[in-house]
């Protein structure tokens, strides 16, 4: 291994370079594991910001605003003064040059380093469904939040309108597909909305009688949680509103609702104008990129197998992290993406000081967590298993504290007092524009050419960063 270390880590010419990709957990930890010491960093993202993605469903529901929990980077790191932040997207590698290509809306250039993590994340996965995405879109961005917003907003405004009975019951019928975290979260929090926050809101409809249904092709809600706790928060969520199918595999998507195949007869047809997909992820396609040039395998859901020092098979000075790695069966959570890129931070310093032992990676598990509705949650943290609000109080206090920055800490608690202890949803405010800007972002990028580029510019894409659907404490 020692031999194709750069000979720069060992003090001699120019200062190593550590490039990380992504500014999700793993990158962004990465980084910041690495500010004490003689290396020059860039941190590579498409997007200006760092997502707390654990906090996307309540943008979606209308309790926080895109800034609480997406500070822009370059604040996080501005004093950090050996990392400079790059705003483009890496669409190449070239592992013998060592080198980046990088597109930064239509403007190519490349980006040279000695030393990589890739912490590119995950994105959703329908399953070699793609055409799902149209009518039930994911939520792992900052824009597919605000799109959700409007969908789930406008439904109400539109239910207002519809004279049809039959209309006015699809406009108010909402799907949330997969129960996991991020599908009972959603679910939890569309019951709260339509049962306590928009009470009184409306004339001609009763928020109360919306349909809220939460499929998974599984047998449980929770998987990830012991038996006990997944049905703790499936009794919850009935008394939620909630409606669970278990057991049901959708295998239809349109404009009006879903196809399911499932046992009851009932369920084979859902009229459901809003259609959100929580159902499941695979790793990023600069992954794909990464093993192929590489020569690293991938598993199912198009993650790189890595060593167990998170480094690539012949390619020491490349090491992979966060939710697009593969290693041991790891789950895609918040804490393997914070452990894994302060990991391979820690392998470059030490290499840097002359010490080329390899260091597995060592996970450690500090539990788990996941909200049902207000005053409502599970725990899971080794011999501690808790519900109620007992667990709900925990989670908020958890994810408050992993909030990156004090004054966002304060915008989340703030709006969490309006939003739990009285009725109010501060981010109602909704356009057309968060609704169709995708599909006509997608139809025009073709179209649209950056002035000195030679090819059309691509629409703003999903964020290079950590989902981590669960977050650990």
């Amino acid at each position: 291994m020692s031999a194709d270390w750069p000979s720069s880590a060992h003090g001699g010419g120019a200062r190593h370079r550590v490039v990380i990709v992504g500014a999700g957990f793993a990158g962004l930890f990465a980084t910041k594991a690495l500010r004490r010491a003689d290396v020059v960093v860039t941190l590579i993202d498409r997007t200006n910001h760092h997502l707390f993605q654990p906090l996307l469903y309540q943008m979606a529901t209308g309790i926080l605003a895109e800034g609480d929990i997406a500070p822009p980077i370059r604040d996080i790191l501005r004093r950090q003064r050996n990392a400079t932040v790059m705003f483009g997207e890496v669409v190449g590698i070239d592992v013998e040059a060592r080198s980046l290509e990088v597109n930064t809306l239509g403007r190519r250039s490349e980006v040279s380093y000695d030393s990589l993590i890739v912490a590119t994340g995950a994105q959703q996965s329908y399953f070699g469904h793609p055409e799902f995405a149209q009518n039930a879109p994911g939520m792992k961005t900052i824009d597919d939040a605000l799109e959700l917003r409007g969908r789930i907003f406008g439904a109400f405004e539109l239910a207002e309108c519809e004279p049809d009975p039959e209309v006015r019951r699809a406009w108010l019928t909402f799907v949330v597909v997969g129960a996991g975290p991020t599908g009972v979260e959603l679910a939890g929090q569309i019951a709260e909305l339509a049962h306590r926050s928009l009470r009184n809101n409306f004339r001609r409809i009763n928020p109360a009688e919306a349909r809220i249904v939460l499929l998974d092709a599984g047998p449980a809600v929770l998987p990830s949680f012991p038996e006990s706790l997944q049905q703790r928060a499936a009794r919850d969520l009935n008394r939620s509103g909630v409606e669970i199918s278990l057991g049901a595999m959708v295998t239809g998507v349109d404009e009006l609702g879903l196809d399911v195949t499932t046992v009851d007869p009932l369920l084979k047809r859902i009229d459901a104008i809003t259609k959100i997909w929580a159902a499941g992820v695979e790793g990023s396609a600069l992954g794909r990129v990464v093993a192929e040039a590489t020569g690293a395998g991938v598993d199912r859901a198009g993650r790189v197998q890595v060593q167990p020092d998170l480094t690539l098979p012949g390619h020491p000075e490349i090491f992979v992290v966060g939710d697009v790695m593969s290693l041991n069966g790891l789950p895609g959570v918040a804490q393997v993406a914070i452990q894994s890129g302060r990991h391979a931070a820690n392998e470059i310093v030490h290499r840097f000081g002359g010490d080329t032992t390899e260091r597995p990676f060592a996970y450690s598990d500090k539990g788990s967590l996941a909200t049902i509705s207000r005053f409502r949650a599970i725990a899971d943290m080794g011999r501690l298993r808790v519900s109620g609000f007992t667990a709900w109080i925990l989670w908020l206090a958890v994810h408050l504290l992993a909030l990156a920055g004090f004054k966002n800490r304060v915008a989340v608690l703030f709006n969490w007092t309006v939003a739990f202890l009285g009725r109010g949803r501060q981010q109602r405010t909704i356009t057309t524009q968060q609704v169709f800007a995708r599909q006509a972002l997608q139809s025009q990028a073709s179209q649209i050419r950056i002035p000195g580029s030679t090819r059309p510019s691509s629409p703003p894409a999903t964020d290079q960063t950590e989902p981590s659907e669960r977050t650990a404490p």
